[in-house]
């Protein structure tokens, strides 16, 4: 740990956002990203006075500084827009459900992708890993699952490492847990969401699955890669790796928080035995 690191601030705990004036918003958005005033006055191009007073609010921000500071910050949308509208500015990002005639081009765009990619699985989430769309292979993986996990909506994080959802049928579930685990705590340090922080320690919290252990067989060469997704199946072992997409230039905040997962076979007996399910479930 070098000196600089040492004097950084510890992220701050979130303040409330209903009522929280835009100075302090700021303050905690830049402590959140462990940056000092100078680091932030720096990259904004402003000076370390100008930035102290914004956050005391001795200075309101203009509409223009403010959008220049969260794009400095990596700001969410959402966020962003509780910053302009703490400042008595309106709102500058959309937020509209994906079936809004709006987003149709984009809703067309994330169906495309998810039918393209059959007879491999693959869904598209939310910012809270709530279910929105899948395929018909991705199907195939949750049929089985309690009510309790598939009505609306459904996590996919909670399906996955519930003991009475898919968690069982997981051979390497020890590694897969901590993978998830770690992407969720990425997010929440990206995003500062109190719900994907109380999310991940639900999960935590979760039992393990009956008879688990830390066995697990993997495909030659794959850890060396990726942490491989490996299912128990009727017809064998199936060993997935994964890859997220996510829209490249949004200016709403819906699609800058959806999210496509799709899994590809991490081995040739995993393609084999999924295109032979995908054509025996044709018939």
């Amino acid at each position: 740990m070098d000196a600089a690191t040492l004097t950084r601030p510890a992220p701050a705990r979130a303040p409330n956002v209903a009522n929280a004036p835009v100075g302090e918003l700021l303050r905690h958005w830049r402590q959140h990203r462990r940056w000092s005033q100078l680091d932030l006055a720096t990259e904004a191009e402003v000076s370390t006075r100008h930035l102290s007073c914004m956050e005391t609010g001795r200075a309101l921000p203009s509409r223009d500084m403010l959008l220049r500071l969260a794009e400095r910050l990596d700001v969410p949308l959402r966020e962003r827009n509780r910053l302009l509208t703490a400042a008595g500015y309106a709102p500058m990002y959309r937020e509209r459900p994906l079936a809004d005639p709006a987003l149709q081009p984009a809703h067309a765009a994330v169906q495309r992708v998810l039918q393209a990619h059959d007879p491999y699985p693959a869904l598209a989430v939310d910012r809270h890993w709530n279910l929105v769309a899948h395929n018909r292979a991705a199907s195939a993986f949750m049929a089985g699952l309690p009510d309790e996990l598939m009505t609306p909506p459904i996590n996919v994080l909670r399906a996955s490492l519930h003991p009475q959802g898919l968690a069982p049928r997981i051979a390497n579930f020890g590694a897969w847990r901590e993978h998830l685990f770690e992407r969720l705590a990425h997010q929440v340090q990206t995003s500062g969401d109190p719900v994907l922080a109380a999310l991940a320690d639900e999960l935590r919290a979760l039992p393990l699955p009956p008879g688990f252990t830390e066995a697990a067989p993997a495909p030659r060469g794959m850890v060396d890669i990726a942490v491989p997704l490996q299912l128990h199946s009727p017809v064998g072992l199936l060993s997935f790796i994964s890859t997220i997409t996510v829209f490249g230039t949004p200016v709403e905040v819906t699609l800058s928080e959806l999210a496509i997962e799709a899994f590809f076979p991490a081995d040739d007996a995993t393609a084999k035995a999924l295109t032979t399910m995908a054509a025996a479930a044709a018939d």
